[in-house]
């Protein structure tokens, strides 16, 4: 299989069989990765429950597969059901009794002995690590959990329970769906304006034409002329934003720039493939020698 190139700041390797994608410069302060459609989690399942923003029934044995790429027993991998919110859940090194699964959509550790995770089908997956602490996050983040600040809460997290500082981190997005394929209606537009974003974001958000580019074509399907009331949303770039208006520096932000939708070799999509998408997973783990 030919895997699309991702930025320079991302590498393909090989985790057992499947090709997974690793940040270059988080690599050295945390186990982690960013699954693709031939993982167990990735396959597409025709009747699978889910919506378009990740959630959804995983394919038997997945979360196992992970938990082995990433060195951890089973059940040392903290996962979380995502309902599109802001809510964090928080995992301590020594806390042995702590729940496995919860319900978040940001999940913060700097327990080595854990890996954390999240899920997502088009929606950003974010994996961030403090280069003082070790402490680590990961945050899904749809359009919703866009509009309501996932990247500034998690950044704001983090300094609260592990006593991060902004600039000492460094954040690593994984392949999302690009406004060359994501379409979207004027009443995602119109959740940012009443979120307080001002305009100038905005325009930087969302386009009137789909945004295609060598590497990430528009998938098939889309209309070729501009509709009333529909935008193409960059979601990579108001994550982005988000970081640096948080105080995470520029040059420690690193993005895939792989859109979901554009590689249905490589990646999971439900805006392509619908209910029957499978789903990708990132995880990161604290590395031992940074407690």
């Amino acid at each position: 299989m030919t895997l699309p190139q991702p930025s320079d700041g991302f590498r393909w390797v090989q985790v057992g069989s499947p090709p997974a994608l690793i940040c270059r410069t988080l690599e050295p302060l945390a186990q982690h990765l960013f699954t693709t459609r031939d993982w167990q989690l990735g396959a597409r399942t025709e009747g699978r429950t889910g919506d378009a923003e990740g959630r959804g029934e995983d394919v038997s044995g997945a979360w196992a597969e992970v938990a082995d790429a990433m060195a951890v027993n089973h059940d040392h991998l903290v996962c979380a059901h995502q309902v599109h919110g802001t809510n964090v859940a928080v995992r301590r090194a020594g806390d042995r009794h702590a729940s496995q699964s919860t319900t978040a959509d940001i999940i913060i550790s700097n327990d080595p002995a854990v890996a954390i995770t999240i899920q997502t089908a088009d929606c950003m997956g974010l994996l961030m690590a403090d280069r003082r602490t070790g402490a680590v996050a990961a945050a899904h983040a749809g359009w919703r959990g866009l509009a309501a600040g996932v990247p500034k809460v998690a950044v704001a997290a983090l300094a609260r329970e592990f006593g991060s500082r902004p600039a000492d981190l460094v954040v690593a997005a994984g392949p999302s769906v690009g406004a060359c394929c994501y379409e979207v209606g004027d009443d995602v537009r119109r959740r940012f304006d009443g979120e307080g974003y001002r305009e100038l974001a905005l325009a930087r958000w969302f386009f009137t034409r789909a945004q295609p580019t060598t590497l990430n074509p528009s998938m098939a399907g889309l209309p070729r002329e501009p509709r009333a009331g529909r935008w193409y949303f960059d979601s990579g770039a108001a994550a982005r934003d988000q970081l640096e208006s948080a105080g995470v520096p520029r040059d420690q932000i690193f993005a895939a720039d792989l859109c979901t939708a554009s590689h249905p070799d490589t990646l999971c999509s439900y805006r392509r493939d619908g209910t029957g998408a499978g789903r990708m997973a990132g995880a990161i783990r604290a590395r031992n020698d940074r407690r």
